[in-house]
């Protein structure tokens, strides 16, 4: 076994010694929470951060069969240059977690919350990410799949003395074997064209385009609902939120992307040969969840409600770049397919490490100041600084401003985009710019919504008694937001870096690289050409940190020492209260105005006999009332039918099951 192999055992090993050890973290012993199973949690996350570099290094692919399983369907294994990436995002992002968790899981110490069920769940969900991102097989993946979602729901309903996170926690289970159902009948499609469920058997199967979009339809269902793409992100907002923050740091960065990595391992690797028709369906789904999934965000006053549909918008971001992909590939222009990739799998390695971050960071606020509405927060910036410094780093991040990272992937983006000219199709010359145009209108509002949660979280004054209190929260806190802001930056001004490694997984599965991106060395990227377009983030930030030099010499020596000081005149007014500061839903009321038919919006003013008039504001997605709603009701009304054969009779049952006999008769003669 080489050293890859042994670090993969060592990251599965791991997290299942993890999970073991959250076992015993009882109330007598909460320390082991904390003391033992967090810190093999987050080794678990260093070993596949190993594993997945030396994958991505070697360029190649490797298996191993384990003596697990059935007699005729072994577990088998496979690492290669798509595993290894999001095991190197997995990795990243679960050590940070793992050292996060230490300092936030105090509180559950404190409270009614049973520990056992964190720690061991924690354990398993990680086990069930690592194993999917490795399986070389339907059968292990469908069994890693499984633990993966019924582990995670376990951690959404942790605190289930509420009402609203049992119904959140149910929603996510439906959604997540819905998305199971789907998934494994895709594999089903393409098992029957060699009667095998390894994944080597399905490469050399290329079945024929009528059975290849059934397969591109049901895996793009299957992997859509977990990625939480419109319509079927309904359970995401609802599930991330009332998970414990890191764990929903842990969703949100890594479980959608291991959807993300098992779309393209499946339409990418398995199929067979691309065509251009799924393409344009994935870049229509994804720019429709880019711009609604931010307009919802916009609307948030919960902050985690609010990173959710984020999340929502940041995967529609990385599915636009997927179906770029698939209609470069599809139309033979195999160069630009690797680069709508490339930039697909960048924003995706973003979103891990800025969500997981700003996650973090309301879970900070949270465990210090004991609050998730926007509205009832403020001055958080005085009292928390450190925290306060990396979520604005973080929120700097998913706006996509440079020198960060979240620019660079968007710009490749748009950079793939703009290379429509070289596509004959006019259908296709006329799409792909209308969705270049959602994506900037997404990162225009996407940089409003982070606006508005930092301006009225940090800035300002402290509206409640919870957040004037509110003290810096543990070293380990810090420690694991500190990480990923690290990893913001670093991605974000060392890009021609971070493609170097990236470009190896469309080397790996297209055969075709980005030669040119890195043909100016580190200090310049050139992602088609040095003649088309260039981007030197270095440069950037050296720039930003002269005038930012330049502007505090000026401030602080310069002409300001001349300007006469003193209160500004009040007209009279008493002093600035915080009820007169901006809030989250005053700050939004104007774009509210212009998109509300995108949102289903509820406003008036209750004015009952004698009582104080009260405005009355609810913002709902309207995918609930076309798509939930109506199924719903279908399925109330079946139920009631089905009802009726329960008439408590003993002749009426057997009646159903004689005629039941009848029908398998008549249809096994058939």
């Amino acid at each position: 076994m080489n050293i890859v192999w042994t670090l993969a055992m060592a990251a599965l090993g791991l997290a299942l010694a993890s999970s073991l050890a959250g076992l015993f973290a009882t109330a007598r012993r909460p320390a082991l929470l904390r003391g033992l199973s967090l810190p093999l949690f987050a080794l678990s996350g260093l070993a596949a951060l190993a594993c997945g570099l030396l994958a991505l290094a070697n360029g190649g692919s490797t298996t191993l069969q384990l003596p697990l399983g059935l007699p005729w369907l072994p577990w088998q294994l496979r690492l290669d240059a798509l595993s290894g990436f999001f095991l190197v995002l997995l990795g990243a992002l679960t050590l940070a977690v793992g050292i996060y968790g230490v300092g936030y899981v105090r509180d559950f110490e404190r409270g009614r919350d049973q520990l056992p069920p964190l720690g061991a769940f924690s354990g398993l969900f990680l086990l069930g990410m690592e194993l999917v991102l490795m399986a070389d097989g339907a059968y292990l993946f469908m069994v890693a799949w499984e633990l993966m979602t019924l582990s995670s729901y376990f951690l959404v309903a942790f605190q289930h003395d509420n009402a609203a996170n049992r119904r959140a926690a149910f929603l996510y289970l439906l959604m997540g074997h819905i998305s199971g159902l789907c998934i494994l009948l895709a594999f089903g499609v393409l098992a029957s064209f060699r009667g095998s469920f390894a994944f080597a058997a399905m490469r050399a199967a290329h079945p024929d385009f009528l059975w290849a979009s059934v397969a591109f339809a049901l895996a793009f269902t299957g992997f859509g609902i977990k990625a939480g793409l419109v319509p079927v992100h309904a359970w995401l907002p609802e599930a991330h939120p009332a998970a414990p923050s890191h764990i929903s740091a842990l969703m949100s960065g890594a479980m959608l992307k291991v959807a993300v990595y098992g779309f393209l391992r499946v339409v990418f690797d398995l199929i067979g040969p691309l065509h251009w028709q799924w393409g344009v369906v994935v870049l229509t789904v994804g720019s429709l969840s880019a711009l609604l999934g931010v307009l919802l965000a916009l609307m948030q006053t919960d902050l985690k409600r609010l990173l959710a549909y984020s999340s929502v918008e940041n995967l529609g971001i990385v599915f636009i770049g997927l179906g770029l992909s698939l209609i470069f590939l599809g139309t033979d222009h195999r160069l630009l397919g690797a680069l709508a990739l490339v930039a697909a799998l960048y924003h995706a390695l973003n979103h891990a490490l800025f969500k997981g971050l700003l996650f973090m960071g309301a879970g900070a606020i949270l465990h210090s100041a004991h609050e998730r509405d926007l509205d009832r927060m403020g001055g958080l910036l005085r009292r928390m600084p450190w925290t306060g410094t990396f979520f604005l780093i973080g929120s700097l991040a998913i706006s996509g401003l440079p020198p960060l990272n979240g620019f660079v992937s968007e710009w490749l983006t748009f950079q793939a985009a703009l290379q429509t000219w070289q596509l004959h199709s006019g259908l296709l010359r006329t799409l792909i710019p209308v969705a270049a145009a959602v994506l900037a209108l997404s990162a225009a509002l996407a940089a409003a919504a982070f606006v508005k949660a930092y301006g009225v979280a940090f800035l300002g004054r402290a509206r409640t008694r919870h957040v004037r209190r509110a003290r810096q929260v543990p070293v380990s806190m810090r420690v694991g937001q500190g990480l990923l802001a690290l990893g913001c930056l670093a991605a974000g001004v060392f890009p021609s870096t971070v493609i170097a490694w990236i470009a190896r997984v469309p080397q790996s599965l297209l055969g075709t690289g980005l030669p040119h991106a890195g043909a100016q060395g580190w200090l310049w990227l050139t992602p088609v050409s040095p003649t088309t377009a260039s981007y030197s983030a270095p440069g950037v930030l050296f720039a930003l940190l002269v005038l930012a030099g330049l502007t505090a010499w000026l401030v602080h020596r310069g002409a300001v020492r001349r300007v006469r000081r003193s209160d500004a005149w009040d007209c009279g007014l008493t002093p600035p209260m915080p009820r007169m500061q901006y809030t989250a839903t005053g700050f939004a009321q104007p774009l509210r105005r212009v998109f509300g038919a995108w949102l289903r919006v509820d406003e008036g003013v209750d004015a009952g006999e004698g009582a104080t008039p009260r405005h009355r504001l609810q913002i709902t997605d309207r995918s609930w009332a076309l798509f939930y709603a109506p199924v719903v009701r279908v399925l109330d009304r079946l139920t009631r039918l089905v009802t009726r054969m329960q008439a408590g009779h003993l002749r009426v049952y057997l009646a159903w099951t004689l005629g039941t006999l009848l029908l398998l008769l008549w249809v096994v003669t058939l």
